[in-house]
């Protein structure tokens, strides 16, 4: 089903799908309206779709939960709240281990279930203003969209744990620093920094990219078992892959580039 998206607009250009969150006014606060129109997006990407950037409107990223409306839209049924977490599981499952790389340009606030969607994201751009937070201690909550899972994989547990008791925020250097983002450029520099990524992304094999974006995280956390998934995979991605060309042309450019550097200068 696809449906009109009221919280996000998406925009397609050169291989690339752009999704930008648009409730600046609420700092892009999620709600349940604004995870059915993710899940649509990324359940229906424009077809010839490389890669995916992933972007905002306004000062923040994302400050995560939309309290106000869960407060206002608080059920008795106790299993609401589980079948509400595995809504986002599902989407941000999907992000993480779908079709194509997907590119989140940060700034500003990315607390929260924020940070739990770009957890879910392959390659995180940090503008200067970018703060990360887990903020659920103070709130009297815990984490429901999968912080328990995906953030301790990139700085560990202890530091979670000490994140969600004390509310503390890390800046876009400490949380480069820690593997929460993986670059770091001046506030309103991140989208053009991803798009240069995304470039870069496209001239991958596609089937790489399928296979990078969907075992490395699954195959780390298999233990010895993941060297035998790792084989496979590396067996059947060079077989669908061009990589036999991809390797010549590597070779090519050394021997061109060797030859270069050795030629006499005709002084």
């Amino acid at each position: 089903m696809t449906i009109e998206y009221e919280v996000i607009s998406t925009e397609f250009r050169d291989g690339v799908a752009y999704v930008k969150l648009n409730r600046p006014s609420k700092r892009n606060a999620i709600n349940d309206r604004m995870i059915e129109e993710l899940g649509d997006f990324f359940e229906n990407l424009p077809e010839g779709t490389r890669v995916v950037i992933l972007h905002a409107e306004g000062e923040h990223f994302c400050a995560g939960l939309d309290l106000i409306e869960r407060i206002e839209n608080r059920s008795p049924d106790p299993l609401s709240g589980i079948r509400r977490s595995r809504d986002w599981y599902r989407v941000f499952e999907r992000i993480e281990h779908g079709d194509v790389p997907v590119i989140s340009v940060l700034k500003g606030g990315v607390i929260g279930g924020g940070l739990e969607l770009a957890a879910a994201t392959h390659v995180r751009v940090c503008e200067a203003s970018t703060y990360f937070q887990l903020p659920e201690g103070q709130r009297g909550i815990f984490v429901g969209g999968g912080a328990s899972v995906r953030v301790p994989q990139i700085i560990g547990a202890g530091r979670v744990t000490e994140m969600m008791l004390t509310g503390r925020s890390f800046d876009a250097r400490e949380g480069c620093d820690l593997g929460l983002g993986h670059y770091r450029v001046g506030d309103g520099e991140g989208l053009a920094r991803a798009e240069e990524l995304a470039r870069k992304l496209s001239d991958n094999s596609e089937v790489s990219n399928f296979a990078i974006i969907n075992g490395v995280s699954q195959i780390s956390q298999m233990g010895p078992t993941g060297f035998f998934a790792e084989s496979i995979l590396a067996t059947l991605t060079a077989r669908a892959s061009n990589s036999k060309h991809r390797i010549a042309e590597f070779f090519d450019e050394r021997r061109r580039t060797r030859s270069e550097r050795e030629a006499p200068s005709g002084e």
